[in-house]
């Protein structure tokens, strides 16, 4: 099933989409903490306030997750793309619920950066609390699968050893657009994962290439801090960013970028200067 935070005719609402509708979660303005696996599983639908899909306004997937945790340095080619040494621990950092945009939104480019690059991804919801997660266990906790644009201001990620300040832009990654439950998704492994910019092919991989795979990741970040209902794990990068490339390729006013994951969809973002 798929289930997403919309909005329309000034209110905003969490939503099933059934047959081209997006069908209201009664009492639920969007989708994360009121929405674990056990609401999505049973969810109280409103069919009598229905809205068409193409009328309502994709909002991020989650809108206020109370964490959103980053994985850098998770596929093998773009780790060997950095020069880095293979990572024997998740390379872990954050971003706050004010960095998300929706799946249509466009991706503003601040004035303070001229290397403002992409980096498509998949992105974990947790549906069950938990700490100290076993991975056998961790695929129960999760409510289900969506996409992320990673959005990186490579010169400012680079001012220090941290790279928050570079990944944590306010206003700069698209997730979205939609949840797909794990029994849609079928196994998150064997997912094939695009990114194109203005209609160029510049990452593709599978999910199948994650040195440290979903059940892992659960495990590793749930051992330091309790994982609940709406949080997002955002799983890494392939190869081919645009930082890396040579010449190098970052993102301009007037280009679009779409990252497509089989199985779940695509985020289709314009890109525009700041006004």
């Amino acid at each position: 099933m798929r289930f997403a935070s919309c909005a329309h005719g000034g209110r905003t609402f969490a939503a099933a989409l059934l047959d081209g509708a997006a069908v209201p979660l009664a009492g639920i303005p969007e989708l994360g903490a009121q929405t674990p696996s056990s609401v999505l599983a049973e969810p109280p639908l409103d069919r009598a306030r229905a809205v068409p899909l193409a009328e309502v306004t994709l909002r991020p997937v989650v809108p206020r997750p109370s964490k959103i945790v980053c994985v850098g340095l998770n596929y093998l080619n773009h780790v060997g793309e950095t020069g880095r040494e293979i990572p024997e621990y998740p390379v872990l950092f954050t971003k706050f619920a004010e960095t998300l945009v929706g799946p249509r939104d466009p991706i503003v480019l601040p004035p303070e950066s001229s290397q403002v690059d992409y980096e498509g991804e998949l992105a974990v919801v947790i549906g069950r609390p938990g700490r100290r997660i076993t991975a056998d266990a961790a695929l129960a906790h999760v409510a289900g699968y969506t996409i992320a644009n990673d959005v990186t201001m490579r010169d400012f990620q680079y001012e220090t050893h941290q790279w928050l300040q570079g990944k944590a832009w306010e206003a700069c990654t698209p997730v979205g657009p939609w949840l797909v439950t794990p029994d849609e998704t079928g196994d998150p492994s064997t997912l094939d994962i695009a990114l194109t910019l203005n209609g160029t092919v510049m990452q593709q991989a599978n999910t199948s290439q994650l040195m440290f795979d979903i059940p892992v990741l659960i495990s590793r970040i749930s051992e330091f801090v309790t994982l609940v209902p709406g949080d997002l794990i955002l799983t890494g990068t392939p190869g081919g960013v645009g930082f890396q490339r040579d010449p190098q390729v970052f993102l301009a006013p007037g280009d679009r970028v779409r990252v497509e994951i089989r199985g779940i969809g695509a985020l289709d973002n314009a890109v525009v200067a700041e006004a």
